[in-house]
């Protein structure tokens, strides 16, 4: 894998260089010091990967992102810097980067991040990875109730159920409810939705994005 190095910092790039250089299969193509010799240096040497900071002078390492992923898509980008806020995390991924590690990784951590974005995986440091999770959940949660204002949490989470095609019993036994009160929760989400059935309601929960856990779980 033949690697552009882009850091700013001379003796973190030369601590980086020195480390890849022992690794197997893997190639520093050159280094650079800004984003603007991050863009001209891909263009020329086309690399497999850019191993880029965020924090660069002349041009951000976002913006030197996207211009090497608009002109040559197939380069893996991993973003190697200290920020670990969720602005700059998204805002790397919508440039087009593949992976995202913090400073404090590890040599082994590095490496296996290189190797991963060379093979067209995504990779992300533990922690943000967390957070990414967390970050999505918390949108699917919130897409649900934008979806369905009308229900109250619990209606939702009974029309997820049967989203799933479960039965009142199966939803009784998952939620730890009693079987009448799924009933009455199951008449309030049909009058509400003003479904006729539930199988109208469960085809309006599937579309709005419910029901889907199950599916993923088979799969």
């Amino acid at each position: 894998m033949r690697v552009l190095l882009v850091e700013d910092h001379p003796l973190f790039r030369d601590g980086l260089a020195r480390m890849l250089e022992s690794v197997e299969d893997v190639e520093i193509v050159a280094e650079a010091g800004t984003g603007e010799e991050a863009v001209q240096l891909a263009e020329q040497l086309k690399p497999t990967i850019v191993l880029m900071d965020l924090s660069l002078p002349k041009m951000s390492g976002i913006e030197a992102a996207k211009r090497i992923i608009q002109k040559q898509p197939n380069i893996g980008i991993l973003i190697l810097t200290m920020y670990d806020d969720d602005s700059s995390v998204f805002a790397a991924m919508r440039a087009g980067a593949r992976g995202y590690l913090l400073k404090e990784a590890n040599r082994n951590e590095i490496i296996r991040a290189i190797q991963a974005v060379g093979d067209g995986e995504a990779i992300f440091s533990p922690s943000i990875a967390r957070r990414m999770m967390y970050y999505f959940e918390a949108r699917s949660k919130q897409a649900q109730v934008d979806v369905f204002p009308q229900l109250t949490e619990r209606e939702r989470e009974v029309l997820d159920h049967i989203a799933r095609g479960e039965n009142n019993a199966d939803i009784a036994s998952g939620l730890g409810l009693n079987q009448k009160t799924v009933r009455n929760h199951v008449s309030n989400i049909l009058s509400k939705l003003h479904a006729s059935d539930r199988a109208q309601a469960i085809i309006m929960a599937r579309e709005a994005g419910l029901g889907k856990d199950k599916d993923n779980d088979k799969s």
